[in-house]
């Protein structure tokens, strides 16, 4: 029987050294105003990346594209807008990478919510998150080429009371993201999901307000704290450039190992 020959159909695997680069590539980071989206943009931007940092709140694109300077830019991106989503992927063309970080939460029992609550959550952390990707998705298959992350949470596999609406949102964010990775894998189109956890934004300001909450949580990863929205970011650049080149319709936890163990009770050993 002849030997069946083996030929890598990626990327040289002699060219280790520019694995993380993103020189030449355009990245739309949509959420880019604060926290986990802001250092996302400036993580990207580090590795080479031309940046568009896009947010709801022109003030807040503008600072985070100042700050970083060089080829970034600012756009204001509604992700609750299906005309917002159009506009951007036509007039941004051509994007190599794009990064969806938006969510909302409506923090209440399911006995409590209303259908417009309900429709809220949906519209952006789901629907927003559909129209992006085909709208964007489009452009990139023609092109033959590009990575999409989408946030998801660890919420999509693990909840508490409250965060029903926020959860399912969150595992369906999972879900779509592994189809389009499917219906766009053929024309070298990479898509992945993130589930970051108990990460210090401004998001989080209820929780801290309360110390036992705040401290339940910290208590609650393996690594026994919150994370910096900086910890966020290796994960995105791997996920964005060709070190992640064989990587697609994942999900991606970045939650101190809150999902991998238990944690609410150390018996003794």
């Amino acid at each position: 029987m002849e030997a069946m020959s083996w030929e890598p159909q990626g990327l040289e695997m002699t060219d280790y050294a520019n694995l993380f680069s993103l020189e030449g590539k355009r990245a739309l980071v949509i959420g880019a105003g604060s926290g986990i989206g802001r250092a996302t943009a400036e993580g990207l931007a580090a590795f080479g990346a031309e940046v568009v940092c896009a947010d709801i709140r022109e003030d807040a694109a503008r600072a985070t594209a100042e700050a970083i300077g060089g080829k970034a830019s600012a756009r204001v991106i509604d992700v609750g807008s299906a005309g917002d989503a159009t506009e951007a992927a036509v007039e941004l063309a051509p994007v190599d990478i794009l990064i969806i970080t938006p969510g909302i939460n409506v923090r209440k029992a399911i006995l409590d919510t209303t259908d417009e609550e309900v429709d809220q959550v949906f519209e952006v952390n789901l629907k927003g998150l559909y129209r992006l990707l085909r709208e964007f998705g489009r452009g990139m298959t023609e092109r033959g080429g590009g990575s999409i992350v989408a946030f998801s949470s660890f919420r999509a596999v693990t909840v508490e009371p409250g965060q029903g609406i926020y959860a399912a949102t969150k595992a369906g964010v999972v879900q779509l993201v592994r189809v389009a990775a499917d219906e766009f894998g053929p024309f070298n189109v990479r898509v992945n999901a993130v589930a970051p956890g108990t990460v210090a934004t401004p998001l989080v300001s209820p929780i801290k307000s309360v110390p036992e909450w705040w401290e339940a949580y910290r208590q609650k990863s393996i690594l026994k704290r919150w994370a910096d929205p900086s910890e966020m970011v290796g994960a995105l650049v791997w996920l964005a450039s060709d070190a992640s080149s064989y990587v697609t319709g994942s999900l991606v936890m970045l939650d101190g190992g809150w999902t991998a163990a238990d944690g609410r009770f150390r018996p003794p050993l």
